[in-house]
């Protein structure tokens, strides 16, 4: 989780909300990746779509079975339906999104019952720290002090 928030500082340091992911096999990573929507610019560009398109590069296959993603910010419903799609086996998050969070706050798109996979889910790991880099990130951006 510590290399997911050192991903998202460098999401921030180039301009982009600050989210990172990072995506581990057997305890390796297979891919790491911040935002870069506004860098491309595509809204497609979320960290964690490009950790698993990564992951799905490198390995030939987009069955990413035993594979445990992190990520800085509760995803959002397309990361969610992708990670679903990809068959991870697990999302550890940080922070909650109160606005499009797609894992516990607003919908629930990994426990869906319609699904044919399930994901484990761990939430609020390193959020404090997660949680505080996104409200910095907006604050400055505003020009309000957080």
């Amino acid at each position: 989780m510590e290399r997911a928030l050192a991903q998202a500082r460098h999401a921030a340091a180039i301009g982009e909300v600050p989210v990172g992911a990072v995506l581990i096999r057997d305890g390796s990573i297979l891919a790491e990746a911040h935002n870069l929507i506004e860098t491309i610019p595509n809204a497609t560009a979320h960290a964690e779509m490009l950790v698993l398109n990564e992951a799905a590069r490198l390995t030939q296959s987009w069955r990413l079975e035993g594979v445990t993603l992190y990520v800085t910010l509760e995803p959002c419903p397309m990361c969610a339906g992708a990670m679903v799609l990809a068959r991870i086996s697990r999302l550890v998050y940080g922070a909650p999104d109160p606005k499009k969070g797609a894992v516990d706050s607003v919908y629930d798109v990994l426990r869906h019952p319609a699904n044919n996979h399930r994901v484990d889910i761990s939430s609020g790991i390193l959020g404090e720290p997660s949680g505080r880099l996104l409200r910095e990130f907006f604050a400055a951006r505003r020009g309000k002090p957080s």
